[in-house]
Parts: structure tokens; sequence; C-alpha cells
């Protein structure tokens, strides 16, 4: 990829440099993380413990998934302070495994959309290669996939049948709809853009979840989904580039986003689907998979022609094939932190973490390519980051109305 650097004016001297080996540590270490992650669900397979039938006790049932253990049924011989168990491993009220999930999450996003956009403006922009670069980053994370099931001990294989498999389907279309829209959309437009319109995306989650899926949330909630969004319009307002492809693709993909949080969080709450995938690592690499062959036959009819250019560019061009490799394995494995979170999160507490997380994108793409900060940006994302924190405080702090 070589080194983006940005220098001071004054003394010309670097003050800042991305090397291609950090990014490639930062994706080993992203990849780590969610394979510990998983491996640390996985450990807690959903199991029951019968401690007593005697009519003098209760039956006390412990279901252990993702390091969480509830507070049991007290009994006799089993104090209540035996039973207390932080959730999910944390410390003092606050779930360090969720924290760290999230932490994740946005490094690698940020590292992300750095390398895909040098990925696809190698390529040619929107009159390049979005399609294929956006299949075959669906490719890599296949092949990761695969590999830490072969691997010894990495991650045990799903036992789903063919009924499971059409069951994933919908989510793994939405996924592959949403995926190939946002890369079209970053290729036809600047970065801050893409990110101002796909601040929108918890009000489409939103919406989608109540009007098809029956969800509600509360009216404080709606309030808050403002400074979140507007936010996000205000710190990019500097950099506005706009286009009507970049604009259309961006909202297809909110509109795609929206429905696979849903269902994504139907399909985990499925009674013994849940079970025979094993793990929420796997959901997410079979959703990849299905993802995958569903977007090569759009792929074939939008930019197959121009194949043999693009197995040119790819062998001759390093900045293409280095970015979009690391822009494979950066998506995979920050999306499948994300995926996690859904068990301890909604689909729209998702999406407002994500409008969060793009304002990070914004001044973080802002430093590596030498932009300034402009204050209005700052603001911007004090606003947005602000809304975000009162989203999830507001029930407590008004009650659910």
């Amino acid at each position: 990829i070589g080194s983006t650097t940005r220098t001071c004016k004054a003394t010309r001297r670097p003050i800042f440099k991305l090397h291609t080996h950090s990014m490639r540590t930062t994706a080993l270490i992203l990849g780590a993380c969610a394979v510990g992650a998983s491996a640390r669900m996985e450990a807690f397979k959903p199991s029951k413990v019968a401690l007593s039938s005697s009519p003098r006790t209760q039956k006390a049932v412990l279901d252990i998934r993702g390091g969480a253990i509830p507070q049991a049924t007290p009994v006799i011989g089993v104090t209540k302070a035996t039973t207390q168990v932080s959730k999910g491993g944390g410390v003092g009220g606050i779930d360090t495994g969720l924290a760290v999930y999230f932490f994740f999450w946005y490094l690698g996003n940020y590292y992300y959309n750095i390398v895909n956009k040098l990925a696809l403006k190698a390529a040619g922009g929107k009159e390049g290669f979005p399609m294929t670069i956006s299949t075959l980053q669906l490719g890599v994370g296949c092949i990761y996939a695969i590999f830490m099931w072969l691997a010894p001990d990495a991650r045990s294989t799903p036992t789903v049948t063919l009924d499971d498999i059409k069951k994933m389907i919908p989510v793994g279309f939405c996924a592959a709809g949403a995926h190939s829209s946002s890369v079209f959309a970053l290729s036809a437009g600047a970065v801050s853009f893409g990110q101002i319109v796909k601040a929108a995306e918890p009000a489409f989650a939103a919406l989608i979840g109540l009007v098809v899926y029956g969800k509600q949330i509360s009216k404080a909630k709606w309030l808050c989904l403002i400074p979140v969004i507007g936010g996000v319009c205000l710190a990019s307002v500097k950099e506005l580039d706009f286009a009507w492809s970049a604009l259309i693709a961006a909202g297809i993909a909110n509109l795609f986003a929206a429905f696979k949080g849903n269902e994504n969080k139907k399909l985990m709450e499925t009674d013994g689907l849940k079970e025979r995938i094993g793990s929420v690592g796997n959901q997410f690499a079979l959703t990849t998979l299905i993802s995958f062959i569903v977007s090569l036959p759009f792929m074939y009819f939008k930019e197959g022609a121009k194949w043999g250019e693009f197995v040119t560019l790819f062998n001759e061009n390093p900045i293409v094939r280095n970015n979009l490799l690391l822009s494979g394995l950066y998506f995979y494995g920050y999306n499948e932190l994300a995926t996690m979170t859904i068990k301890k999160t909604s689909a729209v507490t998702q999406s407002v973490a994500n409008t969060a997380k793009r304002v990070i994108v914004i001044v973080g793409v802002a430093i590596v390519l030498g932009e300034s900060l402009d204050p209005m940006k700052l603001l911007g994302c004090s606003i947005g980051i602000g809304g975000v924190f009162l989203y999830s405080v507001i029930d407590k702090l008004v009650g659910n109305v």
C-alpha cells in the first residue's frame, strides 16, 4: 500500500504515518479478537442443570450463553450470594466484553474505510469495479471462515440442515445488498458524503422495526435520533461532495441494513437453530458465505465483461491487490464483532452505535489524509456522540415513555 503521510507545512517533517505493516498487524489483532470472542461464547454452550425436583425445593435451571450466567433461583443449600455472577465478565456494572466488541468494531471499521477507498480509487472509482471489489471482499471473508472451521481447536463447525440454510437466505441477501450498495456509494462520492447519508440508518432501523416487525421504542429514544443524525451531518458539512448515485446507493444500503439487523436478531432468537449453528461467529460465517454466493451473479451481470481487465489490474497494481485483501479481512473481522453485539443489543441500538462510529471515521480519515479538523466537524462529533450516549440512558432517566 505504501504509506499515507501527513506533513507539517513549517518543517515538512512527517507527523503521521500509516504503514502496511501496522495495518496488517491491526487486521491480525482484529481477527484474533473476533476468534477469541467466538471461542469465549462457544465455551459456554447452552446447558441445563436441575438442582432439585423435591416438592420442598424449586427446580433451578441455569442457561449459560456468551459467558453470562443469570442469577439462579435460590434453593436449599444454595445462597443468593453464591449464584450472582456479573454478566459478560463485567466490572463495576460495566459489561467489559461488550465494550471490547465495540472498541475493535470501531477500529476495524476505521481501517476498512481507508483501505476500501484506496482500492476503489486505484481501480477507477464508480466507473471501475465496485461490484467486483465488494464481492471479492466477501470472498476473502469466506476463506477466513472456512480456515477457522478447518484449523484444529479454532471453531466448531455448525450442524445446520438445508432447511436452516433456507431460513438464513434473507439475512445473507440483505447483507450482500447492504455491502455492495455501501461500496458503490463510497466509490461514487467522498467518504464523508457516504457517512452523511448512512447516518440515517438508525431511523431506517427504527421505522422498519416498527412497521414490519412490530418492535416499539420509546418516544424519548425517537427524539434522541435527531442529535445523532444531525451531529453527523454537521460534522460532515465541510466535506460535502454531492452525487446522486452515491445518495441513492447509500439509501439502498440503509434499507438493506435495516432489514438485515432485524432479520439477524430474529434468526438468533429462533429455538433450535441457534444451537445447530453453534455460535454467533458461525452465524456470521454462514451469512458471509451466503452473501458471497448471492453477489456472484450480480457481479457477473454488472462487470463480468471486464473480468479479464480486473485480473490484469489485480496482478499488476499492488495498491488494488493489497488494499482489496486487507479490506476483506477488516470487513469480516469488524462485522463479526458487530454481529456479536446483536446478542446483547437491539437493531436500533446497533445502528445508533454505527452512527457514532461514522463520526469517528470521518475525523480519523481527516487525520490520516492530512485534512483540517474544522471546528464545525468537532462540534458535530460532540453532538453526535452525545446523542448516542443520551440514547443509551434516556429510558432510565425519564422512563420508557
